[in-house]
């Protein structure tokens, strides 16, 4: 069988692969940018439409980012890129675009992200590293960046409702448990509407931060910036949905954050008490958002690879609530539905 255009030219040698137009177009406007020739590899695809190659060239590693401009517009990722670089922070570079296609052509901030690297010794370091950058990009320019309203969080925990309990799980709450699930999302909304607001990346994780020697993190996955709560992006990283660590050390990194920002004379009129309070629930938050997100991604984009993090992430969630008032009644919710046997 004859092989199709880019595989003919990439690799004389290649197993045919199924037609794909997009790749093909990819090919051809990266065949303009490098007559010399080139050659396309996967690099990653996340949770959402883009995904990712690793162009090799001229002796030269870079990465092209495929995002169908009918699922995805790269106006954000070029805006956010261009804000994080001048804070001084360390992201891929916006080489070439062609916004009408869909395709960024990026700096490579190579293949070793923290979750590959983090353990019991490596953790101080690394989290160290995140943490100096966070407080740069919690300073950066957030002029016209969408607001972490009431709308776009109570949206959010709508999905672990939605996704999760109704559609994953098939629970029907009944009129009592709706309403009690519901003053749960108003609290912590409260929660983090009364806090700071910052530049907020919204994934801050270890799957985003790339383990670079030179310039430590590399930075990815930033388009969905906000403008939103001071402790959003610390409990990202801290109470990752990815890996766990004991209370007593999140604890200790979190305060640890705290007195770097203020050192550098960065949100100084927090207190501890306070500020561990925000955490907590803003971490509640997000796990609920992030295990609707998990169960939507299997049932409607069928990724059923991130079901395996529905426990780890609700886990959170049933050793934090029960020490808040605002959500305590959720605890006790979330074990009347029988959610961790169910999941189990």
């Amino acid at each position: 069988m004859e092989q199709s255009g880019y595989l003919a030219r990439m690799d004389p040698n290649a197993t045919p692969q199924p037609a794909d137009a997009r790749l093909e177009a990819l090919h051809a406007w990266l065949q303009q940018l490098f007559p010399q020739g080139h050659r396309l590899t996967p690099a990653s695809s996340d949770a959402s439409f883009r995904r990712y190659f690793r162009v090799q060239t001229d002796g030269r590693s870079l990465i092209v980012m495929d995002a169908p401009p009918e699922h995805e517009d790269t106006g954000p990722f070029i805006d956010i890129a261009a804000r994080l670089l001048a804070a001084g922070l360390h992201v891929p570079e916006v080489l070439q675009a062609d916004t009408e296609q869909g395709f960024l052509l990026l700096t490579d901030l190579g293949s070793t992200d923290y979750l590959s690297v983090l353990d019991a010794d490596s953790a101080d370091r690394l989290y160290g590293d995140a943490a100096d950058a966070l407080l740069r990009l919690q300073q950066a320019d957030r002029d016209g960046l969408p607001p972490y309203d009431e709308a776009l969080l109570q949206a959010e925990m709508g999905l672990f409702r939605d996704w999760l309990l109704g559609r994953h799980l098939g629970i029907t709450l009944e009129t009592e448990q709706a309403a009690r699930l519901q003053r749960a999302f108003d609290a912590l909304a409260a929660a983090a509407l009364e806090q700071p607001r910052v530049f907020v990346h919204r994934d801050w994780h270890s799957r985003n931060l790339m383990y670079c020697p030179g310039n430590n993190p590399g930075i990815l996955d930033f388009q969905d910036a906000v403008h939103g709560p001071l402790t959003y992006d610390l409990v990202s990283l801290l109470r990752d949905c990815y890996i766990a660590w004991p209370q007593e050390r999140v604890r200790h990194w979190a305060l640890d954050w705290l007195a770097r920002a203020h050192a550098t004379g960065w949100q100084t009129q927090v207190a501890e008490d306070e500020f561990l309070r925000w955490f907590d629930l803003m971490g509640i938050q997000r796990h609920l958002k992030a295990s609707g997100i998990f169960a939507r991604l299997n049932h409607r984009d069928g990724k059923p690879g991130y079901l395996k993090d529905i426990p780890r992430t609700l886990g959170y969630i049933r050793s934090m609530a029960p020490h808040h008032p605002e959500t305590r009644d959720l605890a006790a919710l979330l074990d009347e539905l029988t959610l961790f046997e169910r999941l189990a």
